[in-house]
């Protein structure tokens, strides 16, 4: 296998094809791959077995927070973009950035918002936005499934959970896409510091307003926590609302867009969720595996790591794939099938350990609520183009640029 990097991820290929691309992976013997070079951090160490992103995630000694690391031992930084990003990162902690006791804490804030309760609270308000979201193109007879309806779901609910206003959802998806493109350009570092500035900016003025006229929201709740020293720092505060509207729509649209387009590709299993709904819990968690839209996460090593007879030094990083892991063939029977009565399914798509995704039980609900209303309103659902005929954006996400479709 020729040697990789990190743009091997983002190519056509993984994107159109990504059961054929880790299959790759699995024909060899080595478990751990060294990068060449991963979006111009240097060299580092790949991970796509599943029981070692298991193991991965789950080790404490394989760290988020680069805080922990001396300037010697931090990854080597020549993509003026990631460069960028990182100073952001280590000025604006998060709870997807840090560490215990730090990641505790920040996630103890947030989490009662995302309780199951509170979550099936919000079912028939997501099942309003989607119907509504169809009622406008019904009678279209066609529509691009991602911005009129994948994209627009997943925005509206975050927004509402966390009290912003509708007539300015539309500047995320603009942010959060320019983030996402350059920061994997090293010529594009003006513009990620430039969208972070004003996505920041934003978030101050949403804060101020809030202090004015608090809600029953999570923004107004995060707030009072602040005000009232709950630990919680300003730019702490600030990181940890920019990650709840970005996290809180990116995966889920990605989700319900590349999942309706691997139900198009697999009739049978579409015809077959069309027959009986109540197969739409576990075809949500086989899309999730199948047609996961996470490409790559990573840890740093915080101290000397043996694994697989490999020495991973302290401040190297390991690149884990969590679409790699959902297709490995020593945990899943045939994984490159997909099969929505799947029984054994112990996806990585919302990760593992204590960064388990907070909002999983929401994607969760959104998704089985999107696919369980396309398929009963549009019966006749089919691509508009030829598969190979779709874009997909460049981003860390596998994410299409739209799909277009006929019903």
């Amino acid at each position: 296998m020729k040697r990789l990097t990190s743009d091997d991820f983002i190519s056509t290929e993984p994107m159109h094809d990504v059961i054929s691309f880790y299959a790759k992976f699995y024909e060899q013997q080595e478990p751990l791959y060294r990068l060449d070079n991963f979006f111009g951090m240097g060299e580092a160490w790949l991970a796509f077995r599943h029981d070692d992103v298991v193991a991965i995630l789950k080790d404490p000694r394989f760290i988020k927070d680069i805080r922990k690391l001396t300037p010697r031992e931090q990854p080597i930084e020549e993509n003026a973009s990631v460069n960028a990003l990182m100073e952001w990162v280590i000025n604006m902690p998060n709870m997807l950035t840090v560490d215990p006791p730090d990641h505790t804490r920040l996630r103890r804030l947030v989490s009662r918002a995302f309780t199951p309760n509170m979550i099936e609270e919000l079912h028939p308000r997501i099942q309003q936005i989607a119907d509504e979201l169809l009622d406008a193109v019904q009678e279209q007879g066609k529509m691009d499934l991602v911005s009129d309806f994948a994209y627009p779901l997943p925005i509206t609910v975050i927004s509402e959970m966390l009290g912003i206003p509708v007539a300015e959802r539309s500047q995320f998806r603009e942010w959060t896409r320019t983030l996402g493109q350059a920061s994997l350009d090293p010529k594009e570092s003006e513009a990620v510091v430039a969208t972070l500035n004003e996505f920041i900016q934003y978030i101050q003025l949403l804060l101020t307003e809030k202090r004015k006229n608090p809600g029953n929201d999570v923004i107004s709740s995060l707030v009072q926590a602040y005000d009232e020293g709950d630990h919680l720092s300003e730019n702490e505060l600030l990181s940890t609302i920019w990650l709840l509207i970005s996290a809180g729509h990116e995966t889920t649209f990605n989700l319900i867009a590349n999942g309706t387009l691997a139900l198009l590709q697999h009739p049978d299993q579409m015809r077959l969720l069309q027959n009986d709904s109540s197969l739409v819990p576990p075809a949500v968690e086989e899309l999730l595996r199948f047609a996961g839209p996470v490409l790559l996460g990573s840890r740093i090593a915080g101290e000397d790591i043996v694994l697989h007879g490999q020495t991973i030094r302290k401040g190297e990083m390991i690149v884990i794939t969590l679409n790699g892991a959902n297709f490995d063939p020593h945990k899943f029977a045939n994984p490159g099938t997909l099969n929505i009565t799947r029984e054994e399914n112990e996806h990585l798509t919302f990760g593992k350990g204590i960064h388990h995704c907070l909002g999983a039980p929401l994607a969760r609900l959104e998704g089985q609520v999107a696919f369980r209303t396309l398929l009963r309103r549009l019966p006749n659902l089919r691509l508009a183009i030829d598969p190979e005929h779709l874009t997909y954006n460049k981003d860390s996400m596998r994410s299409l640029a739209s799909l277009p479709v006929l019903f």
